[in-house]
């Protein structure tokens, strides 16, 4: 019979209960979640970098000094320009390409393929000395990895992870993030004052051994189950559910949720038209903007997101932070607030673990941006209004940490946990693609008119730039309240067929009232009807 024997039982409760979480799983997710470690370190090592005595020695030939006296020291606007943001182009491209890559070998084999690019791109970075040629093909080549691995591993953890406690999982992604930008700030901290090139050296080279932990232990994690059902290979994705939630395949747990993740596919199918690689693509892209189903909705709702958490201005902190303390001339270790804010970021992201789930999503995007409008207000008011003394300048640190903080418990985690929500699985590696690529070109946008902006010899706005910030961040809140729906507590499936029937603005109060499974057809002995696995089979709809 269809499925090799599979007997695909389905149910009319909408609200089903599900496996129980094992340690199994949770270990699983935290384990892939480990792909944001050299997201942000790879983020967070350059940052330092570029303030360090020797490093500006090698790019710009002046005369190296080691008497600390780092206020003299910097390298031209377009260099940092330059070396910045290239990764994020990188980014841009290997985000898009994956979309296609990881339907075609699998999300967990493009993650381990994007591990391999970056150690390429890592070694051609330590290798370099002075010049831009090897620092900026390597940052280039990385770029395309972390592209795979930032694309990819979203989408990953959200189709393993058991919905009530999906958001607090691919939380730990970000979370992750930030340790990275916290090991990248204190390895700087503890190598600035070399004089030779291991100063710089050894905190590029240490990216490699994240890449390695993370390509090697995926190995032994087992593939996406909805990618197996979108390739029609029901036995594999039953083994691989059945793993993942610690249950016999038999189990009516397993069966339920693989029914509906079928049911769901096959719905989709005969919404969505396929056909040839280009035709794929443009499914992102159909339907009206006033239709709550579709395509083109979520694609703008994904990519809108991720830009506006890059219009937050939190990467000015993260990769020009230290360059911008140096110009506030009170601070004796510009290196020390750069690892503070970082650690600030860490501490403040599990927090939402609990939130995300507790409050929804809709809320902690509304509330994050309206508290990083004030402190980046603050921090603006504070820097045009007083002179460089101790107590103003403690005053703006202390509110850049607390817009981090607000950062990091709210617009950090949300926006992935969003995007790898809100699309339908046939579209669904090339909607989170597209998204992570908005991310990383708004990412590259910032990095390279943000020295121009800053810098003494340019746009010389200082700390002046925080209301641009915090304008931008104005436009989030608004942006939040009217367009991001909850998504709390629902299964993917769930959450498509919310979108199709609700507005952001009452999404939070929509329960679920049917299944995919009970739509499209169940025998009268409650299993899923076999025509549609057949058909699933049969389709294996990659393209």
């Amino acid at each position: 019979m269809p499925g090799g024997g599979v007997t695909l039982s389905a149910t009319t409760d909408v609200d089903r209960v599900e496996a129980p979480v094992t340690v199994k799983t949770y270990l699983m997710c935290a384990f892939a979640a480990f792909g944001g470690i050299y997201f942000g370190y790879d983020s967070g090592y350059i940052n330092g970098v570029l303030g360090m005595n020797y490093y500006i020695h090698m790019q710009t030939g002046l005369p190296y000094s080691d008497s600390g006296d780092t206020t003299v020291w910097t390298l031209p606007s377009w260099k940092k320009s330059l070396i910045v943001s290239i990764l994020s182009a990188g980014t841009f491209f290997g985000a898009i390409i994956a979309g296609d890559v990881a339907d075609f070998i699998g999300r967990r084999t493009t993650i381990i393929v994007g591990c391999v690019i970056f150690l390429v791109g890592v070694i051609l970075q330590t290798a370099s000395a002075s010049g831009l040629g090897l620092i900026v093909t390597g940052r280039l080549i990385a770029g395309f990895g972390v592209g795979f691995v930032s694309a990819i591993i979203v989408l990953y953890m959200s189709e393993i992870a058991p919905r009530k406690v999906r958001g607090a999982i691919v939380s730990g992604y970000q979370f992750f993030i930030t340790i990275g930008l916290m090991m990248a700030s204190c390895i700087d901290y503890g190598t600035q004052n070399r004089t030779d090139s291991g100063s710089y050296r050894i905190p590029i080279a240490l990216q490699m051994l994240w890449a390695l932990i993370l390509g090697i232990g995926l190995l032994f994690l087992p593939e996406s189950p909805r990618y197996f059902v979108k390739r029609g290979n029901i036995e594999r994705a039953t083994d691989v559910l059945a793993r993942l939630r610690g249950q016999p395949r038999d189990s009516e747990f397993i069966q339920q949720e693989l029914s509906e993740i079928i049911a769901n596919h096959e719905y989709e199918l005969q919404v969505i038209p396929q056909g040839s690689f280009l035709n794929s693509w443009f499914n992102c892209f159909r339907g009206g903007l006033r239709k709550p189903s579709s395509n083109l909705r979520r694609t703008i709702l994904g990519t809108s997101l991720q830009m506006m958490q890059q219009w937050t201005g939190v990467n000015f902190v993260f990769y020009f932070g230290t360059t911008f303390f140096q110009t506030l001339g009170t601070i004796n270790n510009p290196f020390l607030i750069s690892m503070i804010t970082t650690i600030v970021n860490v501490l403040s992201t599990p927090i939402s673990f609990y939130t995300i789930e507790k409050f929804g999503r809709r809320p902690l995007l509304i509330w994050g941006a309206l508290g990083m409008v004030i402190c980046q207000f603050i921090v603006a008011i504070v820097g045009v209004t007083t002179d460089q003394s101790k107590a103003p300048i403690s005053a703006m640190i202390s509110f850049i940490c607390i817009y981090v903080f607000f950062f990091a418990s709210t617009w950090g985690p949300g926006a992935w946990v969003v995007i790898g929500e809100i699309y339908p699985l046939p579209i669904r590696s090339r909607g989170v693609a597209l998204s992570t690529a908005s991310n990383w070109l708004w990412n590259c946008i910032i990095a390279v008119i943000t020295p121009y902006m800053v810098d003494a010899d340019k746009g010389n706005l200082g700390a002046r730039v925080f209301f641009i910030w915090g304008s931008l961040c104005a436009c989030c809140f608004v942006y939040a309240y009217i367009l991001i729906p909850e998504t709390k507590g629902l299964s993917l499936e769930q959450v498509d067929r919310m979108l199709e029937e609700t507005t952001p603005r009452t999404s939070s109060k929509w329960v679920p009232h049917s299944t995919f499974a009970a739509d499209m057809g169940m025998t009268d002995k409650g299993t899923l009807a076999t025509e549609i696995v057949a058909d699933v089979e049969r389709k294996g709809s990659v393209h």
